[in-house]
């Protein structure tokens, strides 16, 4: 089973997060393309419009299932080893799940201004469509 995370190449926090997945999982089950990547975007649907909800997750066997902002983040985490205990906790405590969605939408919303903007875009070596470029960190 493969998913497709589309997440911003040229912020920083993102770029971390994306390279933390990738030495968690050596692209055994995510495979990434940055939201720059206009011909990958094209060919799933995805518009300018959509990537400013946020990360984006697509199921790699059925691609009109896909999870966005902080539901992409926790549907992550629930993919990762025992990640399931924790985000099935988190979704357990009252009020969490909508003060976890506002939080995400501050740091989206400011995430340039806060965590710092590349000054190019980060290409994962683990990239959606098998034809990577050099990896830019």
């Amino acid at each position: 089973m493969n998913y497709y995370v589309i997440y911003d190449g040229n912020c920083n926090l993102c770029v971390t997060l994306v390279q933390l997945l990738e030495t968690l999982d050596k692209g055994k089950l995510f495979h990434y393309a940055p939201m720059q990547d206009e011909q990958t975007l094209l060919k799933w649907g995805i518009t300018a419009q959509d990537c400013e909800q946020g990360v984006i997750l697509i199921d790699g066997n059925e691609p009109q299932r896909r999870w966005q902002g902080s539901n992409a983040a926790e549907e992550i985490g629930r993919l990762l080893p025992v990640g399931s205990i924790f985000v099935d906790a988190y979704r357990a405590l009252p009020g969490m799940k909508w003060a976890g969605d506002r939080f995400y939408e501050q740091i989206r919303d400011n995430r340039y201004t806060i965590f710092g903007k590349r000054s190019s875009t980060y290409e994962s070596a683990y990239c959606a469509d098998g034809n990577c470029k050099e990896s830019k960190s």
